[in-house]
């Protein structure tokens, strides 16, 4: 079954704008899918540089691989050869020469790790390619739906209508907004799924970035992490936890973030008169990879005590707010946390400043006193502040005062949502 995905149409509107285009994101995530669709109307060609042959005709000569191929062309997993960075560099520059505009939309690219966090190939490419990241399958993907949620907060005309939902549909999303192939082959044995596609990644995709010389800690270090999702980031801690110094540990998690193993959210903060925790926090970009490597089977989010319940909740909030925001460009995710621990999950900022706040409460009901911090929050930012959300686990949606609302987890991918069709 071929899932619609939100971001379809951003592609192809870059497609008309740059000679290249990036579709970076974790492995699985339907990322070769995507582009194949997206060439089918292109008469695109297709090469994957897993293919041995291919990669090697790639390595051996970078320029004469490309000036031998027709366009447009995908190339996927194209960082498997790095060299092609630069080689694509001086051929888009040739054709911009000869072609001018015509040059636009002749490479679609794909790779399992996170370009922007490898400056030696993206520098290669600036202003001549735009990058985008697919993430696994979004709750509103699932069902067929683009999601509104974040443009509907942000609309300060907006106010949440009455919804009321059961938890039946909510663990049915909750745990089919993953990676394609395990909704579309409903793969038993989830477990065995994600021991190889974690050792892939380890031994394959993390040892082709960079050289590493303790392979065989990546796998403790990883359970380690998603034991602490949600967390402040505390390198020093996490070394000593894994067995080796900061500096070491620093490498190899940016290693995990390269590729799309770890969801890193930075903190929020502006000059307004507090004191700011300005660690980031650490997430795992899958809620059933995060079970997996907690040992717990995802099948009822009820079944978890609170503690696990909500670490587990939080997590999903934070990467489906961000498969939003990849498809939307709609603005940037960071958490807000001050050095007397008053703290909102998310927040939500805008270029022009504004901003959405978002908490995550693993309860069925919520208090006044919920919305404290939120409220300061909006004493602080002014006409910035757009609306202050709880998302919980009750029915209903619940008005609180101006601008503040407690909304089902449900609203997530329902709030304005509308059919997605193929573009």
């Amino acid at each position: 079954m071929y899932y619609l995905r939100t971001i379809t149409q951003a592609i192809r509107q870059a497609l008309q704008d740059t000679p290249a285009i990036y579709l970076n994101g974790p492995r699985q995530a339907g990322k070769s899918t995507l582009m194949e669709h997206i060439g089918q109307t292109l008469n695109a060609q297709y090469y994957t540089l897993d293919d041995i042959s291919v990669l090697s005709a790639a390595l051996s000569d970078p320029q004469a691989f490309l000036s031998n191929l027709t366009r447009p062309v995908i190339l996927d997993e194209i960082q498997l050869a790095p060299e092609l960075f630069r080689a694509l560099k001086i051929k888009i520059d040739e054709l911009r020469k000869v072609a001018g505009a015509k040059a636009n939309g002749s490479f679609l690219l794909t790779g399992s790790a996170n370009v922007l966090a490898l400056p030696d190939l993206s520098d290669a490419l600036v202003g001549r390619m735009q990058v985008f990241t697919l993430y696994p399958l979004s709750a509103g993907e699932t069902l067929g739906l683009a999601e509104g949620f974040i443009p509907c907060l942000f609309d300060k005309t907006y106010h949440p209508p009455a919804m009321t939902f059961d938890d039946a549909a909510l663990n049915s999303v909750f745990f089919n907004a993953t990676y394609p192939q395990l909704v579309n082959e409903s793969i038993s044995n989830t477990n065995k799924w994600f021991e190889s596609y974690v050792t892939t990644l380890l031994q394959r995709d993390v040892r082709a970035l960079a050289e590493i010389e303790k392979v065989a800690l990546l796998p403790a270090m990883l359970k380690i992490i998603a034991s602490r999702a949600g967390g402040l980031v505390n390198d020093a801690s996490l070394a000593r936890d894994v067995g080796v110094n900061a500096m070491t540990y620093r490498r190899y998690r940016s290693l995990l973030e390269a590729v799309f193993l770890l969801l890193v959210i930075p903190p929020w903060y502006r000059n307004i008169g507090k004191r700011f925790v300005k660690a980031p926090k650490l997430f795992m970009t899958d809620t059933n990879l995060l079970c997996y490597l907690l040992g717990v089977q995802a099948t009822d989010i009820h079944q978890f005590d609170e503690n696990l319940r909500g670490k587990i909740i939080e997590n999903f909030v934070a990467v489906e707010l961000s498969k939003q925001l990849s498809a939307l460009s709609l603005g940037t995710l960071y958490h807000f946390r001050t050095q007397d621990d008053k703290e909102i999950d998310f927040i939500i900022e805008k270029r022009d400043g504004s901003l959405l706040a978002i908490e995550v409460k693993a309860k069925k009901s919520i208090k006044s006193t919920d919305f404290d911090t939120i409220k300061l929050l909006k004493e602080s930012t002014g006409e910035d502040f757009t609306k202050g959300v709880i998302l919980y686990l009750g029915h209903q949606s619940i008005c609180f005062g101006p601008d503040l609302y407690a909304l089902p987890l449900q609203s997530l991918w329902t709030l304005g949502a509308k059919n997605l069709v193929d573009i």
